[in-house]
């Protein structure tokens, strides 16, 4: 897959997408070359953390800007009391790992 979000802003050479996204405390952005992703191309988002969503879903919102299809988003771990999910508007998810606060 020739995607890469920079998690750095500032850092990729070419000529870039970027998207700003909410965290707990202020804001962040990630970063995308312009042409790393062609209109209609199937493109699937990988991340290692679901956990509030924001960075997942930027990402998302990059490469639907590009114009990609995206056919789902994928994450190693998934944190679920921190709803994540809510935040990528109903694409297809999948998850390796779900962590659930014990209650007891």
């Amino acid at each position: 897959m020739r995607l890469r979000a920079d998690p750095q802003p500032g850092k990729l050479p070419a000529a870039k997408e970027s998207m700003e996204y909410e965290l707990e405390y202020g804001t962040d952005k990630i970063e995308i070359h312009k042409d790393a992703i062609a209109p209609g191309e199937r493109t699937l988002v990988i991340d290692d953390l679901l956990a509030t969503g924001g960075t997942a879903a930027a990402a998302k919102a990059l490469v639907e800007k590009l114009g990609a299809d995206l056919v789902g988003v994928a994450f190693i771990v998934e944190l679920d009391d921190l709803n994540g999910r809510a935040k990528l508007g109903g694409c297809d998810i999948f998850t390796l790992i779900h962590f659930t606060k014990r209650r007891v």
